[in-house]
């Protein structure tokens, strides 16, 4: 049954669905939601899919990954990126803890789009570093919002979570989404050699704490 929640004259959270979600790292439920935004008389819809184990919310502030969609590396398993590495680090991490959330939002390419993304690529074939290749495309480094997941959680109940993340910007994007971050948690994947630029330009230019 679909319930409606955080709704605002511009926009509202829906809860769509919810069901038993077992995988090879553990039993989860799976829960889907859109956010609806109104504007200019037309209604935007971004969608967000959580995987949730154990007492949510709980005495304890819950461990947390946003994960944003990342077709080439979480389905196609690219190694340009340390995005489905950094996935499994947060789902094995939950399910070792017994408790927590992993969010999936679809904000491919840091917000710019797949199509884009891939023309990024092409951009860093030819010696672009992925700051730069958003930029030549007229994209600033990272275009993603945190709004819809801030009210995914205020609608879970949950007020202060222990943030899986090296991006200090995400931290900040969650308190000022009223979610207090209690605790960063590392999430490093390892630096094979096709992502090792890929992650020097997150350290050197976007502060990401890498070691």
């Amino acid at each position: 049954m679909a319930s409606e929640t955080d709704s605002t004259p511009d926009f509202e959270l829906v809860q769509a669905a919810e069901a038993d979600f077992p995988t090879e790292y553990g039993h989860f439920r799976i829960l889907g939601f859109e956010g609806r935004t109104r504007r200019n008389g037309a209604v935007e819809v971004e969608e967000a899919v959580v995987l949730r184990m154990g007492a949510i919310p709980g005495d304890e502030p819950p461990l947390l990954r946003i994960h944003s969609q990342c077709l080439t590396g979480d389905v196609f398993h690219s190694l340009r990126c340390d995005c489905r590495a950094q996935l499994e680090i947060a789902l094995r991490a939950v399910s070792e803890a017994g408790r927590g959330i992993v969010l999936y939002e679809h904000q491919e390419g840091r917000g710019i789009g797949l199509m884009n993304k891939l023309r990024a690529y092409e951009l860093q074939d030819q010696g672009a570093d992925t700051v730069e290749a958003n930029e030549q495309l007229g994209f600033e480094s990272d275009l993603r919002s945190y709004s819809l997941p801030g009210a995914v959680l205020r609608h879970m109940g949950i007020t202060s979570v222990r943030l899986m993340s090296n991006n200090p910007e995400k931290v900040q994007a969650m308190e000022n989404a009223g979610i207090r971050v209690a605790e960063r948690v590392p999430c490093i994947a390892e630096a094979v050699e096709s992502r090792r630029a890929y992650l020097d330009t997150k350290r050197e230019k976007m502060g990401h704490l890498l070691a």
